[in-house]
């Protein structure tokens, strides 16, 4: 096929030998299948910030560094130099977090740089020279989904513990090759310390998995993991091996409204006290 003009540099450069084909295509980029001497890759090509929408929530990138105040106002301000920065910062929050889970061990697709606004990434295949499928094609017994929803789990599981939320994982960022489930898809992705958003965030992706794999067992429906982890993350005793139940023990007791209020009561009481000793004590 043609080659695309954004990766004519990358070929020009020797990193990028052949564009074979396009894989996918979405509003935050473009996908395309390309060999690199005798391996197959992806790279990810990213839309141009000027044309296309951008719609990059500010609940993801709390948390995440900018390099100087004045990006931080252009950011704000929404302005050309200000949305050029938001899309470095996208892109680059992407490349970091693929090195980040790929050396903790998660599974996602190995990367090998951003040059330019493309990122260039081992080809997730399937098993036969191919390119995967998404979870979302894959035909699925109740025990094949029992199987792929605790790997889904053990692998949000080592992303929390390297620090990271994927923040939109669904059916349709995840691959499946030979060996299972492989997430993709994380520019996105959130610092689980620094974004006041990322246990909510945390919990959706989790019930998301719950809610497509409910459909082929139910009981995965009536599951607690999201709520189960992120307790015992914040305990800080979660480990990638932590045990898990998937059930969460509901607090019953209801609250003593009354007991609360006298104890506000009574600390206003004795503000009040202490004051009126302080100004006698002034008089004197």
């Amino acid at each position: 096929m043609k080659t695309p003009k954004r990766i004519e540099p990358l070929i020009n450069d020797g990193l990028v030998d052949e564009v074979i084909s396009q894989l996918k295509s979405g509003k935050e980029a473009t996908v395309y299948l390309v060999r690199c001497g005798d391996v197959l890759r992806c790279a990810k090509v990213y839309k141009d910030v000027h044309h296309r929408s951008f719609k990059q929530a500010t609940a993801y990138r709390e948390g995440r560094k900018v390099k100087n105040s004045r990006d931080a106002r252009a950011m704000e301000k929404g302005s050309r130099f200000g949305k050029k920065e938001l899309e470095d910062a996208w892109q680059n929050a992407e490349v970091s977090a693929l090195y980040r889970l790929a050396a903790a061990g998660v599974r996602v697709p190995q990367p090998h740089g951003c040059f330019d606004g493309v990122l260039l990434m081992d080809m997730v295949s399937d098993g036969k020279g191919g390119p995967a499928p998404r979870l979302s094609e894959v035909d699925f017994t109740p025990e094949l989904a029992r199987d792929y929803h605790e790997q889904l789990i053990r692998e949000v599981v080592r992303m929390l513990c390297a620090g990271l939320v994927h923040g939109d994982l669904s059916e349709y960022n995840i691959l499946v090759d030979e060996k299972g489930p492989v997430i993709i898809d994380l520019p996105q992705a959130v610092d689980a310390a620094g974004n006041n958003n990322a246990r909510a965030m945390f919990e959706r992706d989790v019930n998301n998995l719950a809610q497509f794999f409910g459909q082929f067992d139910e009981e995965l429906l009536h599951s607690q993991y999201g709520k189960e982890i992120w307790a015992i993350y914040e305990s800080g005793e979660l480990t990638p091996d932590t045990p898990l139940t998937g059930i969460v023990e509901e607090d019953d007791i209801p609250a003593d409204i009354d007991s609360v209020l006298r104890e506000i009561m009574d600390a206003h009481d004795e503000e009040m006290r202490r004051r009126e000793r302080e100004a006698a004590d002034n008089d004197d």
